[in-house]
Order: structure tokens, then sequence, then C-alpha cells
């Protein structure tokens, strides 16, 4: 698969990454066996970019991804985050704070089984901690090769500034898809300073599979029961869109999930998309969207299915981060 570059300080990727929230958070019951077997697919299928958190199961997911990589460790990248309050102790359930981010890295070493982390997040911003701050303590465990790349998430324009000052920033994860464009409003920051962009949920959080049912058909642990994209009223118009979206990948011989993420490959170089699954028939189809081509005709069409977006909002409100 074509390798990019995100950032400037180094950091390779394939095009289509691999998420690995779901095999433990978010989208009902989940196999560990399955998730490590996808895994080692995507790897076999030339995904080199592997995406985790301390957020998905307090340090599950992580083992998860530890184990299914420790035999091609040297092959591949492995992102992880920071960032998280368990302990109902801090406002916004967040905790940057630099000794929680050395507590957080040195659990997440452990957890992945390996002597460094290759891209370290900033899950969410902490309005209670200078970025400075968050920058340098990350800069630290860079230097004492613990770390390889910076990253944040969900950061705005300013917050990317003043952390990028302190050490540069290779990359910027935030939700981005045919459903969700807010991010674009970052891209020339981040074009400025040279930092790549991972779009999360490039999906629409499986919405643009086709597969899509009403949100009170998931199982109650499926974050999908309460998102708006799949509840009535926009469920119906995103259903609608998916459909004219399928309708044109058929001319293609591809489907709605291949073209909304090769439109995602067009939208720039910098971009590495990273959808998630625990099925190896949907990872295989993922994968095979690195090799659609778009031409123009077919952007403007998409562009006149999707012209700003789906609809419903992406998180409730409360949990919509705020960039600053």
């Amino acid at each position: 698969m074509e390798q990019r570059t995100l950032g400037r300080q180094g950091l390779a990727a394939s095009a289509l990454g691999y998420g690995a929230m779901g095999i433990s958070l978010a989208y009902g019951p989940s196999d560990e066996n399955e998730g490590i077997a996808t895994i080692r697919r995507a790897h076999e299928l030339g995904v080199t970019f592997f995406d985790t958190a301390e957020l998905y199961g307090q340090g599950e997911n992580e083992r998860i991804v530890g184990a299914a990589l420790a035999p091609i460790r040297d092959e591949v990248v492995i992102a992880t985050k920071f960032g998280f309050d368990f302990t109902g102790t801090r406002e916004g359930d967040v905790d940057s704070r630099p000794e929680h981010i050395r507590e957080v890295v040195d659990n997440s070493l452990r957890y992945l089984g390996v002597d460094v982390i290759d891209v370290l997040y900033q899950h969410r911003v902490d309005p209670n901690v200078p970025i400075e701050d968050v920058a340098g303590t990350v800069k630290d465990f860079i230097d004492a090769g613990k770390v390889r790349y910076f990253g944040l998430s969900e950061a705005g324009a300013n917050t990317i500034r003043r952390a990028h000052a302190v050490q540069p920033v290779s990359v910027l994860q935030t939700e981005y898809s045919l459903f969700e464009r807010d991010a674009e409003i970052l891209f020339p920051v981040l074009r400025e300073f040279g930092i790549g962009f991972v779009a999360y949920s490039p999906l629409g959080r499986g919405f643009l599979t086709g597969q899509a049912k009403p949100g009170a058909e998931y199982d109650p642990t499926d974050m999908r029961t309460w998102d708006a994209r799949f509840q009535p009223g926009n469920y119906e118009k995103n259903l609608e869109a998916t459909q004219r979206l399928a309708d044109l990948a058929a001319t293609k011989d591809a489907t709605v999930a291949q073209l909304a993420l090769a439109w995602l490959l067009t939208q720039g170089d910098d971009i590495v998309p990273i959808p998630g699954t625990r099925s190896i028939q949907r990872l295989e189809e993922n994968v095979a969207a690195a090799d659609l081509t778009l031409d123009d005709t077919d952007l403007k069409r998409i562009a006149e299915i999707l012209p700003t977006g789906g609809f419903g909002a992406r998180y409730p409100e409360g949990m919509l981060p705020t960039w600053d």
C-alpha cells in the first residue's frame, strides 16, 4: 500500500490505517481473538498504522493491539493516547497534568509490550493544563527515547500553534468523513506547519458501509443507540444520501464504504483515514479502497449528494469537543 508522510519529523504510515477502538469499546459485544486476527490480516494487506488509546478499556485495547502486533512490531507504527480521568474528580473528565501523563505512558508501554510508543496523542485538550506543559512532557519522553512522535486529537488552531512551538506536532487526529466536515477549517494551519491529519470515524460510525440500521435496533452497549445520525429524522436523510452514494459506487464496481474512503484519500496526500472493523471481510473491503480512483466527475457528483456533510451532530451536547 502507498505510504504517506505525516508531519515533518519523519512519521510515515500506510495510506489507510486501522482504528482499534471497536475491538473493545462502543460497538457492542466483541471477541478478542477475532480482533487479533483482524489486526494481523490488516498487516498482511499492507496496513502499517494502528491506533489505540488508554480510554479504550483502560489498557485492555492496548493489550490486545500489542499482542496482535508483537510478532511484527518492527514493521508497524503504533499510536496511543492519554488525557482522560477515570476517577470522576477532574473537570470534564480530562487529565493532562504532567504527572498523570507520565503514569499513563508507563502503563501504555507495559500494556502494549513495547519499549517505545511511535505516536503519542493528547486524546482531548485539558482546559486546566497549559498545552505548553503537555507538549513539554511529551518532549521529555521523545528525548528519552520512549516516544517517537507527538500528536493531538480534537485540538483547535490556537492550541496546535502553541503546542507546536514547544514540541513539533506530527499529526492531528479528528473525526472526518463525507458525513463530518468540520475539521476542514483546521487544514490551513496544519499545512502551514506541515502537520499530517488522521481521520477517525471515516465511515460515519458505520453508516457509510451501507449496513446502517435505526439506532434503536443496535445492542444497548452500542453508541449508535444515541448517535444523532442514527435517530429518526436524521436517519432517513442519511440513508437516502448513502443509497445515492452506493449507486455512484456501483458504477465503479465499488462499495459505498470504498467510495467514502477513496474520497478522503483525495482530500490530501497528508491525510490517513483509520477505519475500524472486527470483520476480516470488511477489512479487506476497506483496504481495497486504496486502489479506487475517483475522477473530477465522481467528486462533483459526491459534492452534489452531500455538499456539506450528513445530518445530525457527531456527539451530544456536552460531549462535543471545543476547539481553541
